[in-house]
């Protein structure tokens, strides 16, 4: 056996989506970092091993996608990748690839894939012990007299498979995003495992009784369309179905040819963790049953399964659920309901709270949202489970009983129920750049982990994760070694709006709806319904919206108009109108524009231009409100799914409406203030369309040293990952732009000169450092939109 030693800044342990930003970040961070990882490729649950689709919260709601490092990897995957997504299994090795390329190309990073960590070596304060069951509360817990004790991790040993090299990997902070909270059990972390009580924390959706019931493992499989019938017969061993009941009754439906199937999944009476293998083998036997049902004797899938043979089986289970480490914060439900607001906030979620049904397979029905095979938004589950954009606090990364231990991914510190929405791939990845972040912060300055969390450091940390992209909710960009927020803005021309109607030309090829996400797609207005508007300074006169009356009286439709807060604020009855009205709409018109005329609503101040405002129309199913195929930036729709809650509209269209006057609300200044999307306010610079050589110019008063320039341009934002095509590039996306400066005897000289540029995030660091009291940026090209745009312009001198 050969052994090693090595010494790091962090040692990040589990290569997930999770682990994989945090290593990241903390080394681009200038933290020397090792990434230690027990699979071949990184990516966990999302890689080709088992091939779970990263989810998130802009599943749920219209710009809410994650960005920074997640978004940088999901983007190149799609301008690379020929597959299409759908819903579970269909991960190849490119995105394998890319993560693994990302990892190459990151300075100070060091990989230990094929790893297994055995073994944690802790200093003298805190004993190693097992963990203990309380069998009074039902769930597992470290014993009470570990709490309120601390310690430090010095090293974690490995061994690396199939190469008898032993590793000790030393390191200041330790990241573990292992999943089943391997390094916490071992370095003596109190951690929790099952379903809290309801009595405990009063959440919604917590049992009456606490227990150890976990949400279970899955595995998935593939199928290929072979262009000929062909047949399959199962093995003895595998499990048979005769009965469609347990499929279409019961909330499983086999509804793609191709395989899939998130449903595949066991837990309950099996222990998520030690009972790995035995769950793999049953869900083995279960994978192939539920093919042998669809290809031999599913009614409504055996045909169209006539052509396709299996292809592709996961033998390695993807978790839900297992130990989560108690942390400085435990998130519960009510955090993510209530939409608390944290000091230090350094993430966000917005998937619903999905808790699956403990036993999955083996129980009545799968979980509650999809049990009764419709995905009904407007039962009582779905609209309680509805939940954020919601902010996530780092003391929920930090173990309370270790001193340099962090957490990222499923092991947070979270309840049960708090853990069925923060658990999703595209969260954890966040929870993941935001732990790198803070420990590369901490080592440069010489703080503890839990020194990071308030104040100054704090501050920082959260300023550096909006720099690299990442968007925090409740935190405004506040950046003062930025230079642009002491320029003057000039734009060659500014894009004002008046709407979009069914006939709007649309630029959104590739862009879909994913197909498996709920939808409510009726455009007749059976519920009520809104639709997102800004307002500029010039006021609307008028509104109108384009409606059809099916029946052969005229009908009367009730509207009013609300303020809102921010792009998600989705209340209704706590809301006062800033006006209400009739409309009145002909017998048998066919899309005509109904005006809400009068309406008179005066312009805003410079700082609350691209504000939004919501109109509403209350139901009434004789009349349709149209939507159109162009989606204008930030102007989204919604329906009514509960008393005082509204939803995004299918996924993020833009139904029908027009303003009098045009509306100036894509203003040049916003490259420069709040965020790099919709948020308070439009938050984007748009080129009038006939502008055919767009510039922005910042100008400063003294001139300026520029070492480093970073622009966000739009695209990837409105929907959720699998809306997004084989080789897709956003048509909104700068393709070729360049940036040019001043120099001191007036001449304008090029410093950056980019081709076929499909990244949203770009960050260019010059040669040299330039002086210069005005620089131009301009866009010569995208993806194919006509109008040319940016959400973000940032530049920084040396260091």
């Amino acid at each position: 056996m050969k052994h090693l030693s090595e010494t790091f800044d962090v040692v990040v342990c589990g290569g997930g989506l999770a682990g994989f930003c945090a290593a990241v970040a903390a080394a681009r961070h200038g933290a020397r970092t090792c990434l230690v990882h027990n699979r071949p490729v990184l990516g966990g649950n999302s890689s080709s091993e088992v091939g779970v689709t990263p989810h998130g919260t802009a599943a749920f709601h219209a710009y809410a996608r994650e960005t920074g490092i997640i978004s940088e990897a999901l983007i190149e995957e799609r301008a690379l990748n020929h597959a299409e997504i759908y819903e579970n299994g269909w991960t190849n090795s490119v995105w394998d690839m890319v993560l693994y390329d990302i990892a190459m190309r990151t300075p100070g990073l060091t990989l230990h894939l094929n790893t297994d960590v055995k073994g944690v070596v802790m200093d003298d304060s805190v004993p190693a012990t097992e963990p203990e069951v309380s069998a009074g509360l039902g769930y597992f817990h470290r014993p009470s007299s570990y709490r309120g004790k601390r310690g430090r991790v010095l090293a974690v040993l490995a061994e690396t498979q199939n190469a008898e090299v032993e590793l000790r990997l030393e390191g200041r902070l330790f990241i573990d995003c292992t999943g089943d909270a391997l390094i916490a059990d071992r370095a003596g972390c109190e951690w929790r495992m099952g379903s809290e009580s309801r009595e405990e924390f009063g959440e919604v959706h917590a049992p009456a009784e606490a227990s150890a019931d976990t949400m279970g493992n899955s595995i998935h499989f593939l199928c290929r369309d072979m262009g000929r019938p062909v047949p399959y017969h199962a093995p003895e061993w595998a499990v048979h179905h005769e009965d469609g009941s347990f499929f279409y009754d019961q909330g499983r439906l086999p509804k793609d040819e191709r395989g899939g199937f998130w449903w595949l999944e066991i837990g309950v009476p099996h222990h998520t963790i030690h009972d790995n293998e035995t769950i793999r083998h049953e869900l083995t036997r279960h994978a192939l049953g539920v093919w042998d049902w669809m290809k031999n004797r599913d009614p409504k899938m055996k045909e169209r399964c006539a052509n396709y043979a299996l292809d592709w089986i996961g033998q390695v289970p993807g978790k839900r659920e297992s130990r989560r480490i108690i942390g400085l914060h435990l998130m519960t439900e009510i955090d993510v309901q209530e939409k608390v607001v944290f000091e230090d906030e350094v993430a966000f979620g917005g998937w619903f709270v999905d808790l699956h049904t403990p036993g999955g397979l083996l129980a009545e029905s799968s979980e509650p949202t999809s049990a009764d095979g419709t995905y009904d938004t407007f039962n009582e589950y779905a609209v309680k489970s509805y939940c954020g954009p919601y902010g996530i606090p780092l003391r929920s990364l930090i173990a309370k009983d270790v001193d340099n231990l962090m957490m990222a991914g499923r092991n947070v510190s979270a309840t049960h129920a708090a853990l069925g929405t923060v658990r999703v791939m595209g969260t954890t990845a966040l929870m993941g750049q935001a732990c790198g972040t803070a420990a590369a912060h901490a080592i440069q300055h010489g703080l503890g982990i839990e020194d990071t969390t308030s104040g100054e450091a704090i501050r920082t940390i959260q300023q550096q994760l909006l720099r690299d992209g990442c968007f925090l909710p409740n935190i405004p960009r506040a950046d003062v070694r930025d230079l642009v927020p002491s320029a003057t803005i000039e734009a060659s021309s500014v894009h004002a709006i008046r709407g979009a109607g069914p006939e709007t030309t649309a630029h959104h090829e590739g862009l879909a709806i994913w197909k498996d996400q709920p939808q409510y797609k009726l455009e007749t207005l059976e519920t009520r319904r809104g639709q997102l508007l800004s307002i500029g300074p010039e006021g609307i006169e008028t509104l109108s919206l384009c409606l059809s009356n099916s029946s052969d009286q005229a009908q009367t439709l009730q509207a009013k108009l609300y303020a809102l807060d921010h792009i998600w604020d989705y209340r209704i009855a706590s809301l006062e109108p800033l006006g209400e009205t009739v409309l009145e709409v002909p017998a048998g018109v066919d899309q005509a524009w109904i005006a809400w005329e009068n309406l008179n609503l005066p312009g805003v101040s410079p700082d609350e231009v691209g504000r939004f405002l919501r109109i509403d129309v209350l139901p009434n199913d004789a009349l349709t409100w149209h939507s159109s195929p162009a989606i204008v930036p930030g102007h989204t729709g919604f329906y009514q799914i509960g008393e005082d809650q509204m939803r995004r509209f299918a996924s993020g269209l833009t139904l029908s409406f027009q303003t009098e006057p045009a509306q100036s609300v894509f203003a040049p200044e916003f490259i420069q203030r709040e965020a790099a999307r919709p948020h308070r306010r439009t938050n984007l610079w748009c080129c009038d369309p006939g502008d055919e050589a767009p510039s922005l110019t910042l100008r400063w008063d003294d001139p300026q040293e520029i070492d480093t320039i970073e622009l966000t341009f739009p695209g990837h934002l409105v929907r959720e990952y699998h809306a997004y095509a084989p080789f897709y590039r956003d048509a909104q996306t700068s393709a070729d732009y360049r940036v040019l400066a001043k120099d001191a005897s007036g001449n304008w000289e090029s410093v950056v000169e980019v081709r076929d540029n499909y990244q949203t995030r770009v960050v260019h660091k010059l040669a040299k450092p330039i002086s210069t009291r005005e620089l131009r940026i301009e866009l010569l090209r995208t993806h194919g939109d006509p109008v040319k745009s940016l959400y973000e312009v940032r530049c920084y001198g040396p260091e």
